[in-house]
């Protein structure tokens, strides 16, 4: 089926007999294939699942992935693939795809076990820079994901990402997916905080999915440097602190000087973690989370997955979650503190 849609794409776009093609693995949603030729083009075709299961957000990703390129590439330079063939309709003849250029280097995770200190120090504040770049692209004029699955671009950040969060605590619910509280006790505690949205009035461009496996380090050691940043589906027009739950995943961002003065060298100044700032993250960390633990079902996830998932996942949910309670209704907050505590009691 993988060698088969690869092949359907190059022939639907002229592109006969490469040298080579190598899976990409990694990913867990979409096929990816590198291609090569002899004239020295080097490619990266995509193709999404056939099936129509999954999240609410999942509907038709590579229209995120080809806008998070095109917004991109002035921003990230060379960093970023170049898209060389695209067709968005599920429905055409070959259905939909993405050719895009292939970045230099490997995933940063498989090679971080390798990196020296400086090596890492280095990175990082590059990292940062190419991510504070990235963050300096303004949105066509609204909120949310550019594919619409939930309509057209919303004019509030505080509107688009509740209807964010209302998809994926639906998704909970109708997969029967594990949660550590219950979806309207979740629901409630993030219509609470929802309010300090309003200070966000710019449609940034924000990946959402920039850990490390999707950072590509290129260069022999002593000379390491991102070569590119992929995997663009995630992508959504918001909050640019939203990006930290993803560069820091299950990490703390403000611990990170490197990252932070790359970042403060490309938008020419200090991020600087202000309450309002610490609580949209942890708003922005909830619902990375909640996507975590939902999209297990509709991915089939194995038992050692799911057990991983879940302690990984779940206590930083509930962390988050009662952060959160607790700078907007200090009753509530105390209240799930307690029901933290008889649960790790019974667990114990």
């Amino acid at each position: 089926m993988t060698s088969d849609a690869t092949t359907a794409v190059l022939e639907a776009v002229g592109a006969h007999r490469p040298t080579s093609r190598e899976p990409l693995t990694g990913g867990t949603y979409n096929t990816v294939t590198r291609v090569t030729f002899e004239d020295g083009r080097d490619w990266v075709v995509k193709v999404p699942p056939a099936h129509s299961g999954g999240l609410s957000h999942e509907l038709r990703l590579l229209v995120n992935e080809v806008t998070f390129y095109d917004a991109a590439a002035s921003a990230g330079g060379a960093a970023i693939p170049r898209v060389v063939h695209s067709e968005l309709d599920p429905e055409a003849p070959c259905g939909a795809y993405v050719v895009m250029t292939a970045c230099p280097g490997r995933p940063w995770s498989a090679l971080a076990g390798d990196l020296t200190a400086d090596e890492t120090h280095v990175l990082r504040t590059g990292f940062g820079h190419l991510v504070g770049r990235l963050h300096g692209v303004t949105g066509p004029g609204g909120f949310g994901y550019p594919a619409e699955p939930f309509g057209p671009l919303s004019p509030t950040w505080r509107e688009a990402f509740t209807a964010m969060t209302d998809a994926v605590l639906a998704d909970a619910e109708a997969y029967g997916a594990r949660l550590p509280r219950p979806v309207e006790q979740i629901r409630e505690v993030l219509a609470g905080a929802v309010d300090v949205l309003d200070e966000v009035t710019r449609p940034a461009l924000v990946h959402f999915d920039l850990w490390e496996g999707n950072l590509l380090v290129a260069g022999d050691p002593g000379a390491r440097r991102i070569g590119g940043i992929v995997d663009g589906e995630r992508m959504f027009w918001g909050d640019p602190v939203a990006d930290l739950v993803s560069t820091h995943l299950f990490g703390d961002p403000e611990a990170d000087p490197a990252f932070l003065a790359g970042y403060a060298s490309a938008t020419g100044g200090p991020l600087v973690f202000t309450p309002s700032v610490r609580r949209r993250l942890a708003l922005y960390r909830c619902y990375l989370y909640l996507i975590m633990l939902t999209e297990t079902v509709p991915r089939g996830a194995g038992a050692e997955a799911l057990a991983l998932t879940w302690q990984e996942v779940a206590p930083r949910l509930v962390m988050a979650l009662d952060g959160l309670a607790a700078a907007s209704h200090p009753g509530l907050g105390q209240d799930l503190r307690k029901d933290r505590r008889r649960a790790a009691s019974s667990d114990g």
